[in-house]
């Protein structure tokens, strides 16, 4: 419990480092909200016309300033309002998100569901010719950027079998749950294979480093089944390093898969933040990246739980 307050303590000066420096990046690219928003006709507007739409926006007061109204407001619950949807930042994000977090919960079981048993195949049979399918195929995996497995897949389907993705207007899973599977199976897909083959290596590499422990090697002397000795004695202690990889990848999912979401037309948290980036709106990409970075945290500290679940020697916050 100590150790969980700790953690919950340092969750304040982290975001606001994350503020500060999210708040400094956006205003360093260049243009502006009028001119993004207004595009061409941003050089019609006379001075006091864009003065006028400055003071509207806030932009017209110092930095310092503005990043004391922003973290004001977000002290009393309020991230301001997005210049590109003309509503509440807060309930842009908590409209995108649930997109985002299924398909990296999507994502999460297929690369567990296909990398571990891979993994843990290629363990059990290390320096044989399966092995080295194994990890050559895994190579291959992690070698290939998401977006290229997605554009394969589109033109498989499109030109091997005559149809393409599911896409338009997002279904969610409680109103249309089969069009939704539908919209987000691919990207799931595109996303998991992709990070199934980091799984593979790392869950090979843990295995083969249990398997020579002493405990496992005692199992087997006292008449222990192959199986009982993978699956109860090797694979608890072999979950460590997946579990703090699959951590990791699960923090960068919520953060949005920009490039297979705009592949796919997925209109998620990653690609609303890139459209926010070219719009200049700096209330939703300030927004965005607090949310996300706080999801950031929260998965990192289940992470940390999860070890003492998985090996009671771990005690947390012990020198």
């Amino acid at each position: 419990m100590n150790y969980l307050m700790r953690r919950l303590a340092t969750f304040p000066l982290v975001l606001l480092g994350v503020s500060i420096l999210v708040f400094v990046a956006i205003r360093m690219v260049p243009g502006d909200s009028i001119t993004a928003m207004l595009g061409t006709e941003a050089g019609l507007l006379t001075p006091a016309q864009r003065d006028s739409l400055a003071a509207y926006f806030g932009i017209d007061q110092p930095w310092f300033v503005q990043y004391w109204r922003w973290i004001g407001g977000i002290l009393h619950g309020n991230f301001g309002v997005s210049v590109t949807y003309g509503r509440p930042v807060l309930d842009v994000i908590l409209e995108r998100f649930p997109l985002t977090l299924e398909l990296a919960l999507l994502s999460m079981i297929i690369a567990l569901a296909v990398g571990m048993p891979a993994g843990i195949f290629a363990a059990t049979h290390n320096e044989k010719l399966s092995d080295l399918g194994v990890r050559i195929a895994a190579m291959i995996g992690q070698s290939t950027p998401s977006f290229v497995l997605g554009l394969l897949i589109i033109y498989t389907l499109s030109a091997g079998f005559g149809v393409l993705p599911a896409m338009g207007e997002f279904a969610p899973l409680w109103q249309d749950p089969l069009r939704n599977l539908s919209q987000l199976i691919l990207p799931a897909i595109t996303l998991g294979l992709a990070f199934a083959a980091s799984v593979t290596r790392i869950s090979r590499s843990a295995m083969l480093d249990v398997l020579s422990d002493d405990y496992v090697r005692t199992a087997r002397s006292k008449g222990a089944s192959a199986r009982s000795v993978i699956w109860r004695h090797a694979l608890p202690n072999a979950l460590i390093p997946v579990v703090t990889l699959s951590g990791i990848e699960f923090g960068y999912l919520l953060g949005g898969a920009v490039i297979v979401e705009q592949i796919y037309a997925l209109p998620g948290l990653g690609r609303m933040v890139l459209d926010a980036i070219l719009q200049r709106d700096y209330a939703l990409v300030q927004g965005a990246v607090l949310f996300v970075a706080f999801n950031f945290m929260i998965v990192n500290l289940l992470v940390d739980l999860a070890y003492v679940a998985l090996d009671p020697r771990i005690r947390l916050g012990e020198q």
